[in-house]
């Protein structure tokens, strides 16, 4: 379980990568409901065309995807109770972080200490059977996967890159040129050709003014603090 600022393209492929490597190992098919991270359209036939960035990352680990039905909860009750269970259990009270950092290291935290019970019914701890799963995963590819959304921009005449709604500088020898940003959930990365040109901290400000309120509301949201 993870948290991030918002839910977007490189939160949800982040997402998959922090899972994989907690479990050691990547399922053979996941079930997914009908997102538009993954889905970019569901055809009349009912099958789904699979948005660029969900394609690239089920290429990189070879998994293969299924889809719940549209209409139907009832497909993935069981992550729903998981959804559930980790509200009730890792979020109340709620907690408090200075950081996302933070808050998601504790959260895996949560987690571990989980492998040490036993559900009813089982004989085995939950880490037991992880353990014994785990023969069943695939093995994680030997390169990581670059868990961001990859954007090409144009500099404009004040040698500005605009990206989700919020501007980065660039050094002005790139003013007009085509660049590509690659936007992380807590970075942003611009790059002309093969050459790193700009590293920013990732900026959220547009999108809390416009969904949250002030800045500061959705920060004292995110971090519990009153």
């Amino acid at each position: 379980m993870q948290a991030y600022p918002a839910e977007t393209t490189e939160a949800f492929c982040e997402g998959h990568h922090i899972g994989f490597e907690f479990f050691g190992g990547v399922p053979r098919s996941i079930l997914y409901d009908n997102t538009k991270l993954a889905v970019a359209r569901i055809l009349g036939d009912g099958r789904r065309q699979r948005t660029r960035t969900f394609s690239e990352l089920q290429s990189h680990y070879l998994f293969a995807d299924r889809f719940g039905r549209l209409g139907k909860g009832n497909d993935k009750g069981k992550v729903e109770g998981l959804v559930g269970y980790a509200r009730r259990n890792f979020l109340v009270p709620v907690p408090r972080a200075t950081s996302f950092a933070e808050l998601n290291a504790r959260l895996l935290e949560c987690c571990r200490r989980r492998w040490s019970d036993r559900l009813r019914g089982h004989d085995e701890t939950i880490g037991e059977r992880l353990t014994r799963d785990r023969n069943a995963l695939l093995s994680l590819p030997q390169v990581p996967y670059d868990a961001c959304e990859k954007r090409t921009a144009r500099v404009n005449s004040l040698s500005l890159v605009r990206y989700r709604g919020n501007d980065y500088s660039v050094p002005t020898a790139y003013g007009h040129r085509e660049v590509l940003v690659r936007g992380y959930i807590h970075e942003v990365v611009i790059a002309s050709a093969a050459d790193e040109i700009a590293r920013h901290p990732r900026s959220y400000e547009r999108i809390a003014l416009r969904e949250n309120g002030t800045y500061e509301q959705l920060y004292r949201k995110w971090f519990g603090i009153e």
